[in-house]
Parts: C-alpha cells; structure tokens; sequence
C-alpha cells in the first residue's frame, strides 16, 4: 500500500529514517532540519536543528550510533546526537573547504563519515575524541568540478562519487586511524586514501552531470544517473563492463538498490521509474510505480472546457495536474527494506511505497 504524508511543508529537499523507522528528519528547502516522531498513524514535529546558516544540501542518519549528520551550502558539516533529555546537540566536522558542502553519507560502520563539495574535493572524515570534533582527510585528484553524489561500498573502505565534470569514479577511503585491516574487493586492493581504483566517464550520447551513484548490496556493481537522461551500471566483476540506457523521460537525480537486480530511479518526472539488471548485465525497463490515471470532473464537458478558457482565461484545475502522486520534482530516495521505500518531493510530501502491491517481483522474474 503506498502512503502518502503531507506534513505541511511547502517542498522537502531531502529527508532520511531512523533505524526503526520511527522517525524522520527532513530539510524543507532552508537551512533546518525538522525532526518527527512517529504517533499513531501520524508523525509530530519533535524538534528544529538550527546550527546552518544556508540551505541544506545533505542529511544521513548512522542507525546503529543514532547520530544525524547534515551539510550545507555554508561550507559545514554537523553531526548531531541525542543528550540525556534527547534533545539533539550538533558536533562541528572541520570540512577544510571553502565551497557548498553538496552531500554526505555515513559509512556503513559509522566510523566514518564522506562529504562532497563544490571545491572539487570529498572530505572523508573522522572523530578526534582528543579535540571533541570531527576532522577530515581530503580526496583531490583527478576531480576537477563539483561533487554531486557520493556512496561507500559495503567494506567500508571504498567510495564512489559523481560530478559535474561528467565522471563517475571509485576512490578508495582506507585511513589508517581508523580501518585497522585493509580489505579487498573487485574494485581493487584497498591502499592509501584517494587511490583512483576506476574512471567512467558520462559523456555519452550528449553526456550530463552525474546526479547520483549507488553501489548494490554486495558491493559489485554501481548505478549513476546523468542530467543526459540516462541510467548505467558497471560490474565490477565482468572488467567494469559499462551498460547504458538512454530513456525517453526528464532527468533522474536519484537512484536506489532495492535488491541485486532491481533499481529505483526518480527526478524530474516526478514519479519512480523501475529498472532491472538481467543475468546478461543488461538494463530493462519495468514500469512507472506511480500511473495513477487523471479523472474528469463530474459533469464537465469539452463546451465548459472552451467556455473557460474564453471567459476566464484559465484552464480547470484538473487540466494542470500530473498524472502522479508527486506534483513536482523528486529530490530525494531511501530504501527501507527490499520492496519498500520512499521519496520527498518539492511538492512538500513524503511518500512510502511498495512495489509488492504492483507485483514488480513477478513481473521481473518474466524479463529475460
């Protein structure tokens, strides 16, 4: 069943759960964060972190530690935590940048924490307990633009990041302080920070920003979309086979694992888009999860249509509305378990859905 929350807000930029689910943080398009707590069937505004003095750009929170960390265009990066009257109480992250701090995401242990910038670097950073704050290692080379999107591999030693120089790149994020043993995986052999593993490049068929970069569950493959409306995958484990798929719909600028194979893709259509990953590698298309149909209005003629338009200058109200739950663009995606997730909009709603209810399994088992 697809659930639909407006929480009164005129857009969400971007919004992040708890571990239980229990609770929400979301930015609406300022410099806040608003923070709701699960009653019955409703969420409550619990609290506002107000520590940004520009509008947010990142917001992750680690489930396990229950720490929020947020970044924003004033070139910070905060990570918050709950106090004994759970009130929640910012630590300052010395980022050492000086552009908007763009994205943010934990690492899958908690220990370390990645922020993108417009200053062509990714700040992997982690907590000095000596100092009471949290300082940072820099990736530089060979960015050479805006970092838009960035997502750790499952060993905790490995990042991925897009950017607006139309690249997609895989980095390796080992620090010493902090990962005792180096791991390896099919990217490559984990060595010092910053070691460039692989280098895609964007630029076909018109190219694009990247917008967004997902590793799947087992760390094998990475999804990206671009501002060229496109979606690819690269598989680690076939020589970092690239397959791309350009789509007849408005760009994506976010995309989400469900499983090995399934891929949530949202942006400008305002509506997700389901894709499938075959054994071959290659990418289907399986459907919009959103098709709800638009509906006349009682009565209303294509007389009255024209007799509107004449006197009034003006189109009916169902005229203008999109054939979508979400009226506007989709800036945000977070999974929350294999056949759920959901999605905020500049719309201002937070939608659940779950794609048991469309019988999207069934239909990708039939994909050959």
């Amino acid at each position: 069943m697809t659930e639909v929350y407006n929480l009164g807000l005129d857009a969400v930029t971007c919004h992040v759960w708890n571990e239980g689910q229990t609770g929400i943080a979301l930015c609406p398009n300022n410099n806040e964060v608003h923070v709701y707590k699960q009653e019955a069937s409703s969420w409550k505004l619990s609290e506002v972190l107000q520590e940004h003095d520009q509008r947010i750009m990142g917001i992750d929170w680690a489930p396990k530690t229950n720490r929020i960390v947020t970044c924003a265009a004033d070139k910070n990066a905060y990570v918050w935590t709950q106090n004994a009257e759970s009130k929640w109480t910012p630590s300052w992250v010395l980022l050492r940048t000086n552009r908007a701090a763009t994205c943010v995401k934990w690492s899958p242990k908690e220990d370390k924490l990645a922020v993108g910038s417009g200053d062509r670097v990714i700040s992997v950073c982690y907590f000095a307990s000596e100092n009471n704050w949290w300082v940072s290692k820099h990736i530089k080379k060979p960015l050479r633009s805006t970092v838009t999107a960035i997502d750790w591999h499952p060993d905790n030693q490995i990042l991925a990041a897009g950017s607006t120089d139309y690249k997609t790149r895989v980095f390796s994020a080992y620090i010493r302080d902090v990962d005792r043993n180096l791991s390896d995986s099919s990217w490559g052999k984990n060595s010092t920070l910053g070691t460039l593993f692989v280098e895609f490049s964007n630029s076909q068929n018109g190219g694009g920003w990247v917008h967004d970069v997902a590793f799947s569950p087992d760390g094998s493959k990475i999804c990206w979309v671009g501002h060229s409306s496109s979606i690819c995958i690269a598989d680690s484990l076939k020589g970092n086979f690239v397959t791309r798929l350009s789509t007849e719909y408005l760009p994506f600028l976010r995309c989400v694992w469900l499983d090995s194979n399934l891929i949530i893709a949202a942006g400008h259509d305002c509506m997700p888009m389901v894709y499938k990953v075959d054994e071959s590698g290659k990418l289907h298309f399986l459907s919009k999860l959103d098709n709800t149909q638009k509906k006349e209005a009682a009565g209303l003629t294509a007389m009255r249509k024209f007799q509107s338009l004449d006197r009034q200058a003006r189109t009916e109200i169902h005229d203008s509305a999109l054939d979508s739950i979400h009226q506007n663009t989709i800036t945000c995606i977070r999974k929350l378990s294999k056949t759920k997730f959901s999605t905020s909009s500049l719309d201002g709603l937070l939608v659940v859905w779950d794609t048991k209810t469309l019988d999207l399994m069934m239909n990708s088992l039939r994909i050959n």
